[in-house]
């Protein structure tokens, strides 16, 4: 069952030339462990089982890499992105960091700290390889995103879970999601 939904998010990415576009993109980079992720793959399944498209306000590139400190990788892949396509709104963060915003310990990789991620839905990371071959990285699996399902993570705050279901309007802009607690 999980490869037929790996194969199923393969072929939406497929279908879909403008994400298809930034997969070739960020593929570009020579950023450790890196990975589109969040609602660049999140929002594209909302989307079909919606039967619509949504625009994506920006678009998340994660990587990891314990020796950039001071984010001087994530700035120069971020110059590099908006030269290639400047009309993407590009988040470039380095996940080896963010347990320090978060209070965490410290992450072991992108796939360890999407696993801290708010929403177990979001927590879905694609890239291609130089041979245009998929990879993909899901800590809680694609059945719940593939089921229209929002999911607290229990590793996650729960007021920012709700914040985040709020702000975003995803009830709203998808109203077939189911949230799960």
């Amino acid at each position: 069952m999980i490869e037929a939904y790996q194969n199923r998010l393969q072929a939406l990415l497929e279908d879909d030339p403008h994400r298809m576009k930034t997969l070739r993109a960020v593929s570009t980079l020579s950023l450790p462990d890196c990975w589109l992720a969040a609602g660049f793959v999140r929002n594209l399944i909302w989307d079909y089982l919606h039967h619509k498209k949504t625009h994506l306000n920006d678009v998340d590139v994660i990587y990891y890499c314990q020796h950039d400190t001071q984010g001087q990788l994530a700035i120069r892949a971020t110059h590099e992105l908006q030269a290639l396509l400047p009309e993407v709104n590009w988040q470039v963060k380095n996940q080896a960091l963010m347990h320090i915003k978060r209070q965490h310990s410290q992450y072991l990789s992108s796939a360890d700290a999407m696993s801290f991620w708010p929403e177990q839905e979001t927590a879905v990371g694609v890239k291609l390889d130089e041979n245009d071959k998929f990879s993909i990285v899901a800590p809680f699996g694609l059945s719940s995103l593939f089921k229209g399902c929002i999911t607290f993570n229990q590793k996650a705050d729960e007021p920012t879970f709700w914040q985040r279901v709020e702000r975003k309007c995803w009830l709203t802009t998808w109203p077939k999601l189911v949230i799960k607690k």
